[in-house]
């Protein structure tokens, strides 16, 4: 199941030094992602602290699992827009087929 997501980076109370350790951590944990396919595209908006993709989890679940524990900056990550997606190639052959099997 594909996913979009929109998330803004809080850097709270820490110095950036620490935030930049932090940000480090999570920019090793999010191209190990995106090596493993797990996300298929991230891109970092310019001259925000804001990230989008599109990340491609077995279920709710995982989803729940991998944004709100397993990244390092989970607990600094104000998710704006998460959204279900499909591929337009697939949409485009259901279009064909007027909706029909």
């Amino acid at each position: 199941m594909l996913f979009f997501f929109s998330v803004r980076v809080e850097h709270g109370d820490v110095s950036f030094e620490e935030l930049w350790d932090e940000w480090e951590k999570e920019v090793d944990a999010a191209q190990g992602a995106v090596s493993a396919g797990k996300i298929r595209a991230l891109y970092k908006v310019s001259g925000q602290r804001r990230v989008i993709g599109i990340l491609d989890a077995e279920s709710h679940d995982e989803l729940d699992r991998i944004f709100m524990a397993a990244l390092p900056m989970a607990h600094r990550l104000d998710f704006e827009e998460i959204v279900p997606v499909r591929e337009y190639g697939d949409f485009a052959d259901d279009v064909r087929k007027r909706w029909q099997e």
